[in-house]
């Protein structure tokens, strides 16, 4: 088992981590405080191929394998989480899907397009009733003729407002339950679909979150994503992606924290020395640490799986429940640490704690996680 990065993988890494850090960290509270989109880094992304990563080239992406994927994820991560959340659905939830299970006519169409930033795209699964149970779900899709009309509201869907493109999941025959669900490929401004914008989020403040709206919306045949019933399955899938995103994220998060608290424990003082000098401190920054290479870890285990083509459901979501998590633990130690400076927005720590919250919520709750791993091993189905 070789855990060195390859040659590729360390320029990727050296790469992101200057962008991010140059680009996209200086302006990271101001965006937060102002809950400001950042459309223009979104362009320079797409100019350094980070929306295409895992993307082969020949539908203009990068070509990179699943762990420099990850690599890419974690240091947009590690200092904006809102930033990482518009990539992750951009590239794991829509791109990839699309990669999957798109025709080749979609994917001549889209693929280049979001790779480019020319396109946003966003996904729509949750709904006020239908979260962590997507068989309930509310949206209804009905065939008239060569037309699919589809009725129903999305909620909670990160890059709502601003996407170009939505993956939407709606039931075409309740009866059948999961055999039912497809998924639509819908474009902004197709008649009777619309946006809602939800704001004074807790966290991930500069990125869009919004609700899509579906009244009497028509779309032609050549919207479906798959086939009719297959939509339970691209939704699955594309959450397996999802997931690694979000994992990768939170151990961006965790090296954030770590970063920050290293360095003040080094350079604050209390009672005539460094704060760092106190067991306590350095139990919680040694603990960092160790979530962190773990994480790390997980989310790599279950990328090499996914360059391998191998099955990875339930290793990814270890790596999801595990990082998000630990990621929580890490910022909540790091405000900690921080003490009264932690509590306040001049340092990025506050902005880590609210950022790491729903990454325990969104892509499947860490309950959901558990009931995936606790099934597969169990073979015993926790759900109905």
């Amino acid at each position: 088992m070789n855990f060195d990065l390859t040659d590729e993988q360390k320029m990727v890494r050296e790469m992101v981590q200057r962008f991010a850090d140059e680009e996209i960290a200086p302006g990271a509270a101001e965006r937060d405080r102002t809950c400001r989109f950042p459309r223009e880094l979104i362009d320079k992304m797409a100019n350094l191929s980070l929306l295409g990563g895992p993307i082969p080239k020949d539908y203009g992406g990068a070509g990179l394998d699943m762990i420099s994927h990850a690599i890419i994820t974690e240091e947009i991560g590690r200092v904006d989480s809102s930033l990482r959340t518009t990539l992750s659905v951009q590239v794991s939830l829509v791109a990839l899907s699309l990669l999957k299970w798109g025709s080749e006519e979609q994917k001549q169409r889209y693929l280049p397009q979001l790779c480019a930033g020319r396109l946003l795209g966003c996904f729509g699964l949750t709904e006020p009733n239908a979260g962590s149970d997507p068989a309930s779900m509310e949206t209804v899709a009905v065939k008239r003729g060569d037309r699919w009309v589809l009725n129903g509201t999305k909620t909670w869907i990160s890059n709502a407002t601003v996407a170009d493109l939505a993956l939407v999941f709606a039931q075409t025959d309740p009866s059948k339950g999961h055999d039912g669900i497809a998924a639509f490929l819908i474009e902004k401004g197709a008649p009777g679909f619309s946006t809602r914008a939800i704001t004074d989020k807790l966290g991930l403040r500069a990125s869009d979150t919004g609700e899509l709206l579906f009244e009497h919306c028509e779309v032609p045949e050549a919207t479906l994503l798959g086939a009719v019933g297959q939509g339970f399955k691209v939704a699955m899938s594309a959450l397996d992606n999802g997931r690694y995103s979000v994992a990768a994220g939170c151990v961006g998060i965790i090296q954030g924290c770590l970063d920050a608290c290293t360095e003040y424990a080094k350079t604050r003082k209390q009672f005539g020395k460094p704060i760092g000098s106190f067991q306590l401190v350095q139990d919680m920054i040694a603990r960092m640490k160790v979530d962190l290479d773990a994480a790390r870890l997980l989310v790599y285990r279950a990328g090499h799986l996914k360059n391998c083509g191998l099955p990875n459901t339930i290793e990814t979501s270890i790596a999801k429940y595990f990082a998000s998590e630990a990621a929580v633990r890490a910022a909540t130690d790091a405000v900690q640490i921080f003490g009264g400076y932690g509590y306040s927005e001049e340092t990025p720590v506050a902005r880590y704690y609210r950022d790491a919250k729903v990454a325990t919520i969104y892509e499947g709750t860490s309950q959901i996680q558990k009931l995936i791993i606790g099934s597969h091993l169990l073979g015993i189905r926790a759900f109905t």
